[in-house]
This record gives structure tokens, C-alpha cells and sequence, in this order.
């Protein structure tokens, strides 16, 4: 197991990692996230000794990476594939390793065929590309059959099938009762990867959890509804209708309608009552790309003037036509947009509703359901 304690580790006035706190625990792929610049390298130096926190501390089994004996026995770790003298052969990296830590030759052919490198194992290094180089990587961090491994991005470079294989080496490792410390900016292969994840922004903790707990708390589900194109109004009926009932409607761009504070039953019973025929009524299920961006959102260092990642957490309303009023069947104008979304779980402070007629306000105060 790995355990930090108010991890802090300044570099003159600039603080990389800012009292972390967090366990790792053996039997699961910890998935450890965070944007470029949040502290996860460092943390991860810190955790095998290269870099000395200014606070704090972090333990592997009880005990400091430095007080272990025979380390790589213990720990094993892949943080830079390139870090290889690129005129050694890959066999003989690996040996010089081995020998260091007192660990059988026979060893060594054994990972080669593990990362399947056993046919270019007297290649030179400087040839591999950069995904042998991370299955290199990957083996050096087997050679001691260790019961902690930490792998920082374990499948940059690799195709398909190497991704693939990587994810079931994780969670095979894991399995067998090992502590897997991941870190990695490819939330897709996270997804399905990682049992647990800890998350990090600007040096600190922002959550630890597991995937899908995470992915709850970090989202905001919504139906999506489509009408039938031949029903010219249905849309603008549709959203009357679902604001009316307490729901609250975004346009989507393609048309549809992102409905939330409302069951899809619900949903599927005021189309009804209202005569419009629907083509589409599905629930949308947050993947942990969007959850973990909500999350992040505060905490990137480096964002474009022109972010397209707003539009996952919160999208702008839309000009469309103005509700109808009871009053008054002709509205001639765009106004601006009736359609409107929740705000992100944890958000300072609600959106602001524009101007609406009275009888076609939502609810004033959001629900959990709503969000």
C-alpha cells in the first residue's frame, strides 16, 4: 500500500504539491489524474524517493522508498520510457538492472516475453520506437516481481492491440493482490482501466473515489429528447409543455432537447398528453471525461482563449423563437433563448434565469433530481 501525509513539496515560491493526502491500496488499478501542471510527476518522484517533499511524508508498506531493502523488489515503477542509454541492447539494459538488485537471468527473457520484446531483445535502444520503448519500460518495472507498481502514462505510443494489452496487464497485476498506481490523461482507457481514482488540481486533492461514485458526483444527468421532423412545432410545444410541468429544456444544436428535472417517464407522458410524437427519448449517461472536466475546469493551467470544453459543463442558452403566451398565439422575434441548463454539481452560485413569463417559469430552487 501506498500512504501520503500531507504531501508538500515547494520549488522556491511556486507550490507543486500542496498537503496530499490519500492511500493506494493493494487489489485495485488506482487511476491518479489531474491537468498538466497539477503535481502528479512530482508526487510520483516523491513516492519512489527521487524528489524529497519539504513536508509530509509518503510511505510504501510502512516504510519510506529509501528504507527499503533491495527496493526493486518491493517497487517497481516505469516514469520515463526514455530514460535508456540508447546504445545498450534491450537484453542488456534489462541484465544490468537485474544484476543490480540481485535478480535472476532467467528473469530477464521472462519480461521480454511478458511485453513481447523477446524477438528485438538485442536491439539496440536507440532504434525502438516510442512504443517499444514504453513496453521496455513496463518490463523494467516487472524484473522484480514487486507487489507496488507505479506506471506514469503506461500506453503513450502504443497501437490498439498494445493499449489493450496494457489495460489487462493492470488489471491482471491487480488481481493478484498488487498495488497499481497509474497516471494518465487518456480518460477513455481510465474509464476502463481504474477501480478507484484520485484526482489532483494545482497541487491538491480533489477527489478520491471510485470510478462510478465519481461519475455520479461529478455530473449532471439530463434526457435527451428528439421530435419527429414532420411535426414542424413539436419542439417548441414540447418545451412548453415540459417548463410548464417543472422542467428545464436546452435546444441542442442538432435540435434536440436536453431535458432535465424530470423523470423520462414523465417526459413520455406530457409528449403524449400533448400530441407530440417523439423519435428519441434516452437517458445520458456522463462519461468520466466529462465528469472529470467539470471537475478540473478551475484547476487547468494552460486554457485557450476559445475553450470548446465549456460546452460539456455549461453550455450558453440558445436564440430561439419566444414562448408562446396564452394571450397571444403570434410571437414574431427572436428573444433570448427559453431553453436553459442546470449548473455544474458544486457551482458558486445557480445560473440566472433571464425573463420569462411567469407561468412558464421552472422551479426557483434546483432539486437533486435536477441536477
Amino acid at each position: 500500500m501506498i500512504e501520503a501525509v500531507g504531501l508538500t513539496k515547494r520549488y522556491g515560491a511556486k507550490t507543486a504539491v500542496d498537503q496530499l493526502s490519500f492511500q493506494v491500496r493493494p487489489g485495485h488499478v488506482t487511476g491518479f489524474l489531474g491537468p498538466n501542471g497539477s503535481g502528479k510527476s512530482t508526487t510520483m518522484r516523491m513516492i519512489l524517493g527521487l524528489d524529497r517533499p519539504t513536508a509530509g511524508h509518503v510511505t510504501i508498506n510502512g516504510s519510506p522508498f529509501r528504507e527499503l531493502p533491495n527496493a526493486q523488489r518491493h517497487v517497481g515503477a516505469l516514469l520515463d520510457a526514455k530514460a535508456v542509454h540508447g546504445g545498450r541492447r534491450a537484453r542488456t539494459h534489462l541484465l544490468a538492472l537485474a544484476q543490480l538488485s540481485g535478480i535472476p537471468e532467467k528473469r530477464v527473457d521472462e519480461v521480454l516475453g511478458v511485453v513481447g520484446l523477446q524477438d528485438v531483445a538485442r536491439m539496440r535502444t536507440k532504434a525502438f520506437s516510442l512504443g517499444m520503448g514504453q513496453r521496455l519500460g513496463i518490463a523494467a518495472a516487472l524484473l522484480g516481481d514487486p507487489q507496488v507498481l507505479l506506471f506514469d502514462e503506461p500506453v503513450n505510443g502504443l497501437d490498439p492491440e498494445g493499449i489493450l494489452w496494457v489495460r489487462n496487464l493492470m488489471r491482471r497485476l491487480a488481481s493478484e493482490g498488487r498495488t497499481v498506481f497509474v497516471s494518465s490523461h487518456l480518460m477513455s482507457e481510465m474509464a476502463l482501466t481504474a477501480d478507484h481514482l484520485i484526482v489532483i488540481g494545482r497541487g491538491r486533492l480533489l477527489a478520491d473515489m471510485g470510478v462510478q461514485e465519481f461519475i455520479a458526483h461529478n455530473s449532471a444527468g439530463f434526457a435527451r429528447v428528439r421530435v419527429a421532423d414532420t411535426d414542424r412545432h413539436g419542439a417548441q410545444a414540447l418545451g412548453e409543455t415540459l417548463v410548464k410541468a417543472g422542467g428545464r429544456v436546452l435546444k441542442e444544436p442538432d435540435g434536440a432537447l436536453r431535458v432535465t428535472g424530470l423523470t423520462l417517464p414523465q417526459v413520455s407522458d406530457l409528449a403524449h398528453e400533448a400530441g407530440v410524437r417523439l423519435w428519441e427519448l434516452s437517458p445520458h449517461r456522463a462519461s468520466l471525461e466529462e465528469a472529470y472536466m467539470r471537475l478540473t475546469q478551475s484547476s487547468v493551467e494552460y486554457t485557450s482563449t476559445d475553450d470548446p470544453r465549456a460546452e460539456l459543463f455549461a453550455p450558453e442558452p440558445l436564440t430561439v423563437p419566444a414562448w408562446e403566451d396564452e394571450s397571444a398565439h403570434a410571437v414574431s422575434g427572436p428573444t433570448a433563448a427559453a431553453f436553459y441548463a442546470p449548473p455544474p454539481p458544486g457551482a458558486d452560485r445557480p445560473f440566472l434565469m433571464p425573463s420569462r413569463p411567469a407561468d412558464l417559469a421552472g422551479p426557483a430552487n434546483d432539486s437533486e433530481d435536477a441536477r
